[in-house]
């Protein structure tokens, strides 16, 4: 899917189509808000104004892109990890095997969206810390960033909550349900924080 070009990306997405969906979409949201963080980097880096942090911006830009490539490769990663759980929920139910196979398929779907959210969480670390290094110029797009992150988080989380809530093994549910929360947890509230200080600083300058 990384191939594809906006309006066929947009219109499988739309389409009856198991994939893409939202495990793929909030993959999206995370590469875009990551490629922002680049973006506010190569507006930054040089400056004279921003001299004392161009060692720090140097970082986060290498990070940034890092993970707008490894969110992008989440797009086709999340789909590939529910296509076994679509091929299990056809085993007919008398199937010995069903259960098994059902259970297996389950768990590679949550660590599919699972690793989206820690990708996201890593990507608001970098927006959280732009929203006071960055360019001032560019100080509206680390706000965007930082929301496009936080929904690629959140998103993300519901595809592991909707496959732990069906698995038997109540322990191995409860650890991806423990992760997902823990990332929630912590990271949503750093996103909030960076968009807010971004509003603030704009709206104190109007």
């Amino acid at each position: 899917m990384l191939d594809m070009h906006l309006n066929g990306f947009s219109a499988a997405l739309a389409s009856s189509a198991p994939v893409p969906g939202g495990g793929g979409a909030s993959a999206l949201c995370g590469a875009l808000g990551a490629a922002l963080a680049s973006m506010v980097c190569g507006l930054t880096a040089g400056k004279k104004k921003y001299a004392a942090v161009e060692a720090d911006i140097q970082r986060i830009l290498a990070d940034a892109e890092t993970l707008r490539v490894e969110l992008l490769a989440q797009i086709d990663g999340d789909a590939a990890a529910f296509a076994p759980l679509a091929k299990a929920y056809s085993i007919p139910k008398d199937d010995p095997s069903r259960a098994e196979t059902l259970e297996s398929a389950l768990h590679a779907a949550c660590a599919a969206p699972l690793e989206i959210m820690r990708l996201a969480a890593r990507a608001i670390e970098l927006h959280a810390e732009l929203a006071d290094k960055g360019s001032a110029l560019a100080i509206s797009d680390v706000g965007v960033g930082a929301l496009l992150c936080r929904s690629s988080l959140l998103g993300a989380s519901l595809n592991v909550f909707i496959n732990t809530r069906l698995m038997t093994d109540r322990a191995c549910a409860e650890k991806f349900n423990a992760a997902a929360d823990a990332l929630i947890e912590k990271y949503v509230p750093m996103a909030d924080a960076a968009s807010g200080k971004v509003t603030a600083r704009l709206r104190a300058e109007r």
